[in-house]
């Protein structure tokens, strides 16, 4: 399960810690996200119980104040909830 390191953070209706600002992919039992980036360096909170498919804006359920998605890391966990892969159409003989 990748989970979500994020630079901010808030506080649902049922008053649950969410992430916030912007939010980058990180491994538990790693102290850097897929990008590179160092988690106590970065000053990123860690988000462990919240999976990386919930904060992307367009399909997760917890990106109500997400702000930004590191492009590094949405490209190094692979495609997105609901994209399809790239497939040829006219392959050469």
């Amino acid at each position: 399960m990748t989970a979500v390191a994020a630079s901010d953070t808030w506080r649902d209706p049922d008053g649950v810690r969410r992430p916030a600002g912007s939010v980058h992919a990180w491994q538990p039992g790693t102290n850097q996200t897929l990008c590179g980036l160092a988690l106590s360096r970065s000053r990123l909170q860690r988000f462990a119980g919240t999976d990386w498919k919930d904060v992307q804006p367009a399909t997760g359920g917890h990106a109500d104040a997400v702000q930004e998605v590191c492009r590094r890391c949405a490209a190094a966990t692979g495609t997105r909830r609901g994209e399809k892969r790239w497939q040829r159409t006219n392959p050469r003989p």
